[in-house]
C-alpha cells in the first residue's frame, strides 16, 4: 500500500488524493498566489500611508523643533521615562546642507 497524502480534511473518505509532484506542484501555486496577495495589501497599505505625508522644505532663519528619540534623549535633557521631552528647540536654521538636511 502507497503512503498517501490528503489535500484537505474534508476528503477523508477516499475520493480524491494527491500524490508527490503533484502535491508540491500545488502548494507552490498556492504560495505564489499568496505572495501576489500580500504585495497587493502592502501596496495598497503604503498608498495610503502617503497620502498623510508631505515634502516639508525649510528656509534659513526659520525656527524648528528636532524629534529626540526617548532612549537618547533621557540622559541629555535630564528627565528620563515618559516624561522625557519628545522634541526640543526651537533652533533656528543657519545654512541648508543637502535636500533634507541642515545646519542648526
Amino acid at each position: 500500500m502507497a503512503l498517501r497524502l490528503l489535500l484537505c480534511p474534508t476528503e477523508i473518505r477516499g475520493e480524491r488524493f494527491i500524490e508527490g509532484p503533484e502535491l508540491i506542484q500545488i502548494t507552490n501555486e498556492k504560495v505564489a498566489v499568496s505572495k501576489e496577495k500580500l504585495k497587493e495589501a502592502r501596496s495598497r497599505q503604503k498608498s495610503y500611508a502617503d497620502k498623510h505625508r508631505r515634502d516639508l522644505e525649510f528656509q534659513v532663519a526659520y525656527r524648528v523643533f528636532l524629534k529626540v528619540l526617548p532612549f537618547r534623549g533621557f540622559k541629555r535633557f535630564g528627565i528620563k521615562g515618559k516624561l522625557s521631552p519628545r522634541f526640543i528647540g526651537p533652533f533656528e536654521i543657519l545654512e541648508r546642507i543637502g535636500e533634507v538636511s541642515y545646519r542648526l
